[in-house]
């Protein structure tokens, strides 16, 4: 079974800072992490792209309404993925999903975190 757990979501005013952590555990298998990266939602919206980073973390691919304010980063020894959010904005009121594309074998699955809700305040 596998689990990605979320965290760092909250209240916070715009032009403040969160850090939202994603870490993946697995329990009876082995499998090893391609792509890692966390997705949005807010209330009436489709879900979106926020931030991707590959395996290795040469490759990172940012949402144009974030870019600059964002930072996503991965340790691999911890199979967790961060985001780093600074400036925050009203309009980045969302619940946030961490999302991984894992190999076990030769196939490749596609989970997701729970979520976790970021509310910036004007």
């Amino acid at each position: 079974q596998v689990q990605l757990v979320e965290s760092g979501g909250g209240l916070v005013q715009a032009g403040g800072s969160l850090r939202l952590s994603c870490s993946c555990a697995a329990s009876g298998i082995i499998f090893s992490i391609n792509s890692m990266g966390w997705y949005r939602q807010a209330p009436g919206k489709q879900r979106e792209l926020v931030a991707g980073i590959t395996s290795g973390g040469a490759k990172l691919n940012y949402a144009e309404s974030v870019k600059g304010r964002f930072t996503i980063s991965r340790d691999n020894a911890k199979n967790t993925v961060y985001l780093q959010m600074n400036i925050l904005k009203p309009e980045d009121t969302a619940v946030y999903f961490c999302h991984a594309n894992l190999v076990v074998g030769r196939t490749e699955y596609d989970y997701w975190g729970q979520g976790t809700q970021v509310t910036v305040s004007s």
